[in-house]
């Protein structure tokens, strides 16, 4: 038992020589996992909707780590595979899938619009899948990798106005657990952080009603919103071998909004 303690070091945290993607890595959260990974040492394959990733690009490059940048609609079949296949063309290997990319639809109830549950379920739940199936193929060849989820407090509540993120997190959740209990033999963890209330563009609409903001900052024993660079610390520890015996774990980053 002594020998054992004493194989910690803080080196399990060091990511240097791996290779991450980040899906909708250019903004908000997904950015801050993105310089957080490669702060720790990771090169980084990013997934974005769109050209503008030229701030995330300088803060990667900054760090002294590589970088490279692919637009594309990940609800596309074709474009999860081109996605699979231009980082290994890239970097030569997958070491880390983190799921960022998401997005949220608000509507009452009985007026939720059929286009926008499937426009979250696509993105928020159905790219998580075969993305991940994907990526998992490649990480059971050289057996070994890490795949972090991005679950939610809906992951464990049902909210209000948002039926199909609500179902996607949930969904998210139960993903997490059934790639763990297939893919953990191959040497493979798949866990998922879940953040609270984040500052981002997403939750602006939310920040903006002061009533609404006031309520939900009253219920964080925290007694603040967190910021991106709350999730980063997290994001390094399940993608590094300091992780390697959790699986299957939905982590809470929430200031304690679960508890209150």
């Amino acid at each position: 038992m002594t020998n054992d303690l004493q194989q910690f070091s803080l080196d399990y945290f060091n990511l240097a020589g791996k290779v991450a993607i980040v899906t909708g890595g250019n903004t908000g959260l997904g950015q801050g996992y993105a310089v957080a990974l490669a702060k720790a040492g990771a090169d980084l394959f990013i997934t974005t909707h769109n050209h503008d990733w030229d701030d995330t690009k300088e803060l990667i490059e900054a760090e002294g780590r590589r970088v490279a940048f692919h637009q594309g609609d990940l609800t596309n079949h074709d474009t999860i595979k081109d996605v699979v296949a231009k980082c290994l063309e890239t970097f030569g290997k997958i070491d880390i899938l983190v799921n960022n990319a998401g997005t949220i639809k608000r509507a009452p109830l009985i007026e939720h619009p059929a286009a926008d549950w499937e426009a979250v379920i696509n993105i928020n739940l159905n790219a998580v899948y075969f993305l991940s199936q994907e990526v998992a193929k490649v990480m059971v060849e050289q057996k070994s990798g890490k795949i972090i989820n991005i679950a939610s407090m809906l992951s464990f509540q049902g909210g209000k106005f948002v039926p199909g993120y609500t179902a996607s997190k949930h969904g998210v959740a139960g993903l997490t657990k059934i790639f763990a209990n297939e893919l953990a033999i191959h040497g493979i963890q798949i866990n998922a952080i879940a953040p609270g209330y984040v500052e981002t563009a997403n939750t602006a609409p939310i920040l903006e009603n002061e009533v609404r903001r006031d309520e939900i900052t009253a219920r964080i024993p925290a007694g603040r919103w967190a910021t991106p660079a709350d999730l980063q610390s997290v994001v390094v520890f399940l993608a590094s071998k300091a992780s390697d015996y959790m699986n299957g774990a939905i982590v809470p980053v929430d200031g304690g909004w679960l508890v209150r």
